[in-house]
Parts: structure tokens; sequence; C-alpha cells
């Protein structure tokens, strides 16, 4: 994406969208910080699994709260993605290689253990890389940091040491929180095993904060004094997370709900340490089509590449955009919506002021710039809805009805319309087909639709989609009262279509043609009724 220029603005001028109100909080938070020190945003990740949608979600939501900051104070801002690479491997994960050769290194930091894929150092190396290129396929603008590297080049080393200072009032936070043996046993403190290279969750004996060290012993009793500096230890997850704020002085972070408690904690603990933590957004998790809980487990999630298989990245990050401490739910069928959503705020950008184009979330989703040529004058619904008729399977197949609709169409001049094409095709072909299902009209319908293909022969092959939608309008109006209208275009999509919505039809039979339009009213009526059901078929 290309960078916006960031210019400070008055806040009376500048929206009320939640990135805005973000960002005068984090302005409030540094007002009598000295401007020239960048304000510093972090995301987490956990590289024990490949980045997935979430990952996306949070890494673009703090990246406009870093947007609107910038555009609302001009003050320089940070993005750090920091990967918590030397946590260890707890289990090994279902989707990946050698399995056997993972549950061997069990225990170990997952940047210490073989990259079952063969092609970088470490496991956590290769995950590592899958997330930068994940986050620079989308243009985030971030600073990549390895827990690792922090952890063994010392730059954690000075906040290790006031975690010891402070080590029995960090357990006095967290011991509530666990079970009776669990706080027998809790520390803030893993020491790595100086033997085995092992992540150790032991009892430790005794501290010694001027020395840097701690006293444990091991499995079979075995007696150790070692160091926590120089990647010799490393912290809890709640403590960790901490130690890092108050290591790197890190303002903002946005977490799940899942989150909250994990939040609570881990600020009293950098509090604790002698410093406060960072403004957190807690953002809603993401439900399935049924309103259950997306799980990795279940399987019943929604992958990036699912979506950019069906749908344009910024159809993505504009249904990322809106509400995010709402829970929504997020399955394939959300992409057309949310594709003719952005499209219609890229023509409504098109129309505004500078000043009002910061209030549309399109300006975040391009970095504050416009980008006019990623639009179209045909709404993706519409595109499916010329491959459910047309029954397409290549892209020349929609073109014919594009070049009917504007001559001056193709995929040379339009590009951005040809990617729609064949996001359309690929999810007419994959999500549509295989569900079509027609109905029988009813007699009123019937006569209807017997009375609008009439209509419609004489209508000129000219006129325009209003011109067409008014007709079906007028035609419905004779059939059904004004309450039961919606019924009518209802039965446009079921008897015709084979789906329960659709494009406004006017658009739709100026696209597929009129006299098409009619013969596919002929067709509809004169299919048997027990052919109404089961895929379409041409």
């Amino acid at each position: 994406m290309t960078k916006h220029s960031p210019s400070s603005q008055t806040d009376s001028s500048l929206p009320k969208l939640w990135p805005f109100e973000e960002a005068r909080k984090l302005a409030a938070r540094v007002a009598e910080r000295d401007p020239s020190k960048p304000v510093l945003m972090e995301t987490g990740y956990g590289p024990s699994g490949l980045p997935h949608i979430g990952t996306f979600g949070e890494v673009a939501r703090t990246t406009w709260v870093r947007q609107a900051f910038e555009e609302l104070t001009g003050r320089k801002t940070r993005l750090l993605a920091f990967s918590d690479d030397m946590d260890a491997l707890r289990k090994v994960p279902g989707n990946v290689p050698q399995q056997e050769m993972l549950a061997e290194h069990l225990g170990l930091p997952l940047s210490r253990i073989p990259d079952p894929f063969g092609t970088h150092e470490s496991f956590a190396a290769h995950n590592n890389a899958r997330l930068r290129q994940f986050l620079d396929a989308f243009g985030f603008d971030y600073e990549f940091a390895s827990a690792t590297d922090y952890y063994t080049s010392g730059i954690f080393d000075a906040a290790l040491k006031r975690v010891l200072e402070e080590h029995d009032r960090i357990i006095e936070v967290i011991a509530p929180t666990l079970g009776k043996e669990r706080r027998a046993t809790y520390s803030p403190v893993l020491p790595i095993h100086p033997e085995t290279g092992r992540v150790m969750q032991v009892p430790i004996i005794s501290v010694n904060p001027d020395a840097g060290t701690v006293a444990w012993k091991d499995e079979d009793g075995k007696s150790f004094e070692t160091s926590v500096y120089g990647g010799q230890a490393k912290m809890q997850w709640k403590a960790d997370w901490a130690m890092r704020w108050y290591a790197l002085g890190v303002d903002y972070e946005m977490s799940g709900k899942d989150l909250i408690d994990s939040v609570k904690l881990s600020s009293k603990i950098c509090r604790i340490l002698g410093k406060e933590p960072p403004l957190n957004l807690t953002y809603e998790l993401f439900l399935d089509a049924h309103g259950q809980k997306i799980s990795k487990s279940k399987g019943n999630g929604l992958s990036v590449e699912e979506w950019l298989r069906y749908g344009p990245a910024e159809s993505l990050a504009h249904y990322m955009f809106q509400q995010p401490t709402r829970a929504k739910r997020l399955y394939t069928d959300m992409i057309p919506r949310a594709t003719d959503e952005y499209l219609a705020l890229v023509q409504k950008g098109e129309q505004q002021t500078a000043e009002e184009f910061r209030s549309n979330p399109v300006w975040f989703v391009h970095d504050g710039t416009l980008r006019p040529q990623d639009t179209s004058p045909v709404s993706f619904t519409a595109l499916l809805n010329l491959a459910s008729v047309a029954n397409a399977r290549e892209v020349e197949t929609l073109w014919k009805f594009l070049r009917r609709y504007d001559a001056s169409l193709s995929p040379e001049t339009h590009p951005y319309v040809a990617r729609l094409v064949q996001h359309a095709l690929d999810y007419f072909n994959e999500r549509v087909r295989p569900t079509k299902v027609f109905r029988a009209p009813t007699e009123t319908e019937r006569k209807a639709l017997e009375d609008l293909a009439a209509t419609l022969k004489t209508v000129p092959e000219t006129a325009s989609p209003d011109d067409v939608q008014n007709v079906v309008f007028e035609v419905g109006k004779r059939y059904f009262a004004k309450p039961e209208l919606r019924s009518w275009f209802g039965c446009l999509y079921e008897v015709l279509l084979g789906q329960k919505e659709g494009p406004r039809f006017g658009i739709f039979a100026a696209l597929f043609g009129l006299k098409e339009t009619i013969a596919l009213i002929d067709e509809a009526l004169a299919r048997p009724v027990d052919a109404h059901a089961g895929e379409a078929e041409g």
C-alpha cells in the first residue's frame, strides 16, 4: 500500500471512526512525551503455527490505528511484529510434516527445533519467514522482532533483572489464577536446561537478582543455578508479555476477547516492574455460519487463502475494519457482500472531498490514497448471477455479457474487473453450483412472470438498468400489494436463479440481455415441477 503523508489535524476535523477514537486515546497517553520519539505499537505472533486470518486482522487493525494517530498528531510511529519463537513446542501441530521428528523435540524452544519443511535453519525460522511473506504480501509497514534474538542479544537483560527483583510480587499476582498444584510450583522464570536445551517448567528454589541467576532442580533431581541473561531463560506467558512491554516501552497493543484476563494480569505485572502497560483494544472473535466460535481443531474457520480465492484482498480488509469489538460471522457467504460494500465505498470516495474521505473506510484500506482503478461498474453479486444463469465455466462467458453492458470493458483495460470475474467464476463453480436449488412459482408468481416476459418484449434493448428495474417494479405492483413486493423479488431470485437473493434485477437483466432474460423466464415457467430441485445445468 502507498504510505500516506501524516499531517497534524485538528481533533474536531477528524471523523469519529474507531481508529480515530483509539488514536485520540493514544495521543493523550503520549502528550507529555518528547514528540521526536516514535510511538511504539506491537502485534504478537506464536510461530508454532502458520499465519491465519486472525493474524491479518490484528496487524491490519493496528495499522489503521497507527494511520489515524499519525494523521491526528503528525508524530512518527513504529509497528513491531513480535514473534514468540523462544516458546517451547508443547504439542506437535497436525498440519506439518515430520510429525515423529517434531515429537522428539518437544520441550525445546521453537528456534532450536529443525525445520520439518527442510527449508530453514529451524521450525521457528520457517514460520517466521511465512509470517513475513504473509505481511509483506499485504504491504504492511512493520519491523520484525524475534524473541530468541531479543533474549540472546541481551536486549531483555535489564528487564529480566527487574523480574527477579519483583519475583515474589509477580507470583502473588499470578498464583490466585492457578490451580492448587500449579500454584505450589509456579515461577515467572523458565530456565533453559544447560544440558538438554529444553524449556523447564520447574519450581524455582531461589533467585539472585544481583547475580541474575535462579536455582532449580530438573526432573531427575539434579541441581542447577543458571543465569537468566543471554537466552539462558525465558519468561512464562503472562510475565513474558509484561516484561516485553516494560523492556520495549510498548504504547499500544490490541488483543482478542479470549485474552482479556491475560491482559489484566500482564498489565498488573508491567506496573510492578515500573511502567504503565500499553493501551489495549479488545477485539471480538470470529464465528462460523452457525454462530459458533471458530476453532482450528473444529476446522470450522475460513482461511485467508480461501477468502483471497473468492474475493479481493480489499474486501477482506473492509470486512475486518467494520466494528472490531462486535463478534462477526466469518464464512464464505460473507465474501460477495463484503466485496460489493467495498466497491460501493470506492465509488463514494470518488465524490468525496479530502476531508470527507477520511470518514470512508477505503481511506484506511488504501492508506489514505483513493485508488479509483480498483473498482468495477458491475457489482460482484451481478457477476455471480451472470455466472449462475449462464452456467459459466470460462471467464470469456462472463466477458461476453460484460461487453454487451459496456463495449469499452476488457481484461486489458479493466484488470481489476478481470480479477473480480475470476473470483466470481471460482466462487460460482465451487460454492454456488453444487448448492443451487430452484423452486416452482406459485400461481400468482406464474402470472406475474408471464406478464414480465411479455412486458420486457416491449422494452428497447438499449434501455438502462434503471428503466428495466422500473418495469420489473411496475409489473410486481400489479400482482403484489406494497408490503409483499419484497416477495416478488424473492420469486425472481429463487425461481429464475435458484438462490435466495441477488442484485437489482434491472442491472442483472441489462447485463444478461433482455432477450436472454425473457428466455430465462420462459424456461423457468416450462420447467416440470419435479425438476426444480438440484443443480442448474444451464
